[in-house]
């Protein structure tokens, strides 16, 4: 399979990410497992998660994913064949929150308790949310963690290009490390917030990218084609609703067109939309079922053609 270096680190990965965000909240551990054996197991390597998955499920405190990982780790013996990505920033609860180094040292312990392991490959700020805390004390906290070997890289999420640009002038000035790695959101129908100032910097930079919601929370699956389908998926039809337009369904019609020509399903052929980018690492998908697992990891071996991609584009324009 082929792999991707993330920025400018020594980490590499299958470009397809297994998005954590779904462990503990809309499926169980033995449901989890399963899907995490079978991505393993299939030749794929990359996860992300969040410390804040899913405190947002009722009954939930947070660190639910994150723990179903460890207790993954511990079981299959698989953590070294893993690349692990976790965030750091959203609130706990608690008065846990933000991007204080002395907050971010105390986080990284309870996440790699929780995940039973020795170090996270990349740790991510998760939102730019905290601007009381100069990006220089963010910075020092996670150089901190690298020299400890905690921390093997660390990226961000949700960031403008203006405040990646200076974080990054920061790393230089300051000879801390740098943030190899954006998260943004991005998909067929969530485009300009990327393109336009993002990518070329991620470009310029040697920046990772690797978007979430690459599938538009289940939209571009196809599985929603008017307002009687978002009963399918109550956790997911207030952010698909918005697609529901002349656009989203042009898009549709398009992934629909490419699909068929490929033999692949429309989440398939979104997902090789945007490992197609020059800019994007590995978008992140997550799976609650070994069948919908399928469709994403077919995405990592199909090769869209030009003329696939630019009916793809023409039509997401």
């Amino acid at each position: 399979m082929e792999r991707r270096k993330i920025g400018r680190t020594g980490l590499e990965v299958v470009p397809l990410a297994l998005g954590g965000n779904v462990f503990g909240w809309t499926i169980d551990e033995a449901a989890s497992f399963r899907i995490l054996d079978a991505f393993v197991d299939a030749g794929l390597d990359f996860i992300d998660t969040a410390d804040v998955y899913s405190r947002w499920a009722p009954g939930n405190v947070g660190g639910e994913s994150e723990t179903i990982l460890g207790a993954w780790f511990r079981r299959s013996g698989k953590r070294d064949r893993v690349v692990l990505a976790t965030k750091v920033g959203m609130d706990m609860g608690d008065g846990k929150v933000g991007l204080k180094k002395a907050y971010i040292l105390r986080a990284v312990e309870d996440s790699l308790k929780r995940l039973q392991t020795d170090r996270i490959d990349l740790y991510q700020t998760h939102k730019d949310e905290d601007r009381g805390t100069p990006q220089e004390e963010t910075l020092e906290a996670y150089d901190q963690l690298i020299k400890a070997g905690k921390v093997r890289a660390i990226g961000t999420s949700n960031f403008t290009a203006a405040r990646l640009a200076e974080s990054l002038a920061i790393s230089e000035a300051k000879g801390l490390p740098r943030y190899e790695c954006l998260q943004p959101h991005y998909n067929l129908v969530e485009r300009a917030g990327f393109e336009a100032e993002l990518e070329p910097l991620c470009l310029k930079e040697q920046i990772g990218v690797i978007p979430y919601y690459s599938l538009a929370s289940g939209f571009l699956t196809g599985k929603y084609r008017g307002e009687a389908d978002l009963s399918k998926s109550a956790a997911r039809s207030g952010n698909v609703k918005k697609y529901l337009n002349d656009r989203g369904f042009r898009v549709l019609d398009a992934l629909d067109e490419v699909a068929a020509r490929y033999g692949a399903k429309p989440a398939s052929v979104a997902l090789a939309w945007l490992i197609a980018r020059p800019s994007v690492t590995a978008p992140i998908a997550s799976a609650t079922s070994v069948e919908q697992l399928q469709d994403l990891i077919q995405a990592v071996s199909l090769k869209l053609d030009a003329d696939a991609v630019k009916r793809l584009d023409d039509a997401s324009a």
